[in-house]
């Protein structure tokens, strides 16, 4: 079902952030050089959360600090607000999103899309990611094939009996 893939809103904003930063290969996306590009600082403490354009991370392992990166990048892109002063609800909507856009930060679409033996094992080491993000990364890109492969059917289906 090759050329059926429709992105999401969410893959192409961060495709295109990546574009924008000249970043089109896994071996590019390292903490340092993106806070750079995107005029972030980053400093490591015993929890992540976000200051304007202080970023903080807990310390821990590379792929973890790497996807809590992701996160906090897209609380510092997507969303504004204190969350002192949010509903609970909003507060977790946000968290919500910005679990959701470290998925797609960390592990881009468009360069899964360009790698071979697609597997958890190689996901983990192309992207620097756990294990248990790997797998969710890839059950998330699966599941969407999975769905733009069926709608694809559906269609050709539904323009078949239209056309008879």
């Amino acid at each position: 079902m090759e050329g059926c893939y429709i992105y999401t809103h969410l893959e192409d904003y961060i495709q295109n952030l990546y574009k924008y930063l000249r970043i089109n290969r896994p071996n590019q996306l390292t903490i340092d050089s993106i806070a750079k590009k995107l005029n972030l600082n980053i400093y490591y403490g015993k929890f992540s959360f976000r200051f304007g354009k202080d970023l903080i991370i807990q310390e821990s392992t590379k792929q973890r600090e790497w996807q809590l990166f992701g996160h906090e990048v897209g609380h510092y892109l997507r969303h504004c607000g204190n969350h002192l002063a949010m509903n609970r609800l909003f507060i977790d909507l946000q968290e919500w999103q910005a679990n959701h856009f470290a998925y797609h930060f960390c592990v881009p679409t468009f360069m899964l899309q360009n790698t071979d033996n697609l597997s958890i094992y190689t996901i983990m080491n192309l992207f620097n990611v756990e294990c248990d993000f790997a797998t969710r990364r890839l059950e998330m890109y699966q599941n969407k094939l999975y769905e733009e492969g069926k709608n694809h059917v559906l269609s050709k289906i539904q323009n078949e009996i239209w056309t008879d």
